[in-house]
């Protein structure tokens, strides 16, 4: 049963398609837009924002359930956002991703209660798959380890970076099993588990209102109600290209603006703007092209064909290294105007490399290919 607070949510009908993403584009530029410079600055976290986000419809929209998972519109709504601050649509992504993981596994049980909540904005959460999308691919060991006891699992481990936390919110999380047989347990983990503490020690040159923290869980008990996957190597797989399609949500929303800023700037500097290589049309053509691929990728999420999660791999390479280029032509097309501490320009530059770090980050990406190879 769901909760008052999923039930009174619930009530405000989600929007489809084009009509969800221009709420939440008229949403970004009255609740968003003003927000931006102490999110940058200050690393304010936009609750509010992003819970109206959810009452909008805007976590919805890809969850698989009788319908299909519409992973399109979800990229689309996520970058009406990311077109006004990046950290934000960072966010967004991470609680797409966890309601990717509910609704993707068999647990019924928590699709109906927590998976619920996570759809409508009213439980908020995050993704800590960066440290087991690095250790399936062969780049670092799983952090997180974990014992079978009665009903559920001991879990210990430190996680240095995740986001989109907070006492009350929620991740999802593998961890390793010892056994007869190793074994990698998914499930989600609530923040306010006993044994489980939340560090805030590090400050980014951007992102800082992701509430992003190192989480050490001290002998963390995990129930069988919150387990997505007992042994998570085929649903890791089930999961894995809706949880990269997402991610082109935030490189579209900063690619556009991007455009946007040099556009404004062809008045008083078009005139020697026009002796650099890359022009706002070039780019506005890029992001055209991606955007279809992405939908047409966005259309089949659950293929098992590695030619298509080869094609996957690739876009998403494509969208990391656009973002970066796009704003780097940004600020010279800005120059000094966006030089200066609250220049759109220079802090759209440092949001950029967030896009090509972030797990599959660039390196990572161009390491799957070249093993794809052999």
């Amino acid at each position: 049963m769901l909760d008052s607070t999923a039930m009174t949510m619930g009530k405000d009908k989600p929007a489809a398609g084009a009509d969800m993403v221009a709420a939440i584009r008229d949403l970004s530029s009255r609740e968003l837009a003003p927000l931006v410079q102490k999110i940058d600055t200050a690393g304010h976290y936009p609750e509010a924002y992003m819970r109206a986000y959810g009452r909008a419809g805007g976590y919805a929209a890809h969850l698989p359930s009788e319908t299909a998972p519409d992973i399109d519109t979800a990229v689309r709504a996520m970058a009406a956002a990311g077109e006004y601050c990046l950290s934000t649509s960072f966010c967004i992504w991470c609680q797409d991703a966890l309601g990717w993981y509910i609704y993707a596994s068999d647990n019924d049980g928590l699709k109906e209660t927590l998976g619920a909540r996570v759809a409508t904005g009213a439980a908020l959460g995050g993704t800590a798959l960066s440290n087991p999308m690095k250790s399936f691919f062969g780049i670092e060991g799983l952090r997180l380890k974990g014992k079978r006891v009665e009903g559920g699992y001991i879990v210990r481990g430190l996680l240095p970076f995740v986001s989109n936390l907070g006492d009350d919110h929620y991740f999802g999380a593998v961890f390793e099993v010892e056994g007869e047989t190793k074994q990698n347990v998914m499930a989600i983990v609530p923040c306010a588990s006993e044994g489980l503490t939340l560090a805030d020690n590090t400050k980014f040159v951007a992102l800082d209102g992701t509430r992003t923290f190192a989480v050490q869980m001290r002998d963390v008990f995990i129930p069988d109600t919150l387990v997505l996957a007992h042994s998570c190597e085929s649903y890791i797989k089930r999961i894995r290209a809706g949880f990269v399609l997402l991610q082109a949500g935030m490189a579209f929303g900063l690619i556009r603006d991007c455009i946007n800023l040099m556009q404004q700037v062809k008045g008083p500097l078009g005139h020697v703007n026009k002796y650099l290589d890359a022009q706002p049309e070039h780019f506005a053509e890029q992001l055209d092209a991606m955007e279809r691929k992405v939908s047409a990728l966005s259309a089949t999420p659950f293929e098992t064909d590695p030619g298509y999660w080869r094609t996957v791999i690739e876009t998403r390479l494509v969208a990391g290294e656009a973002s970066v280029a796009a704003a780097h032509a940004a600020m010279l097309h800005c120059g000094a105007r966006g030089y200066v501490t609250t220049g759109a320009a220079q802090r759209r530059l440092r949001e950029a490399y967030f896009v090509a770090i972030v797990t599959p980050a660039t390196k990572q990406l161009k390491k799957m290919l070249a093993d794809m190879a052999h």
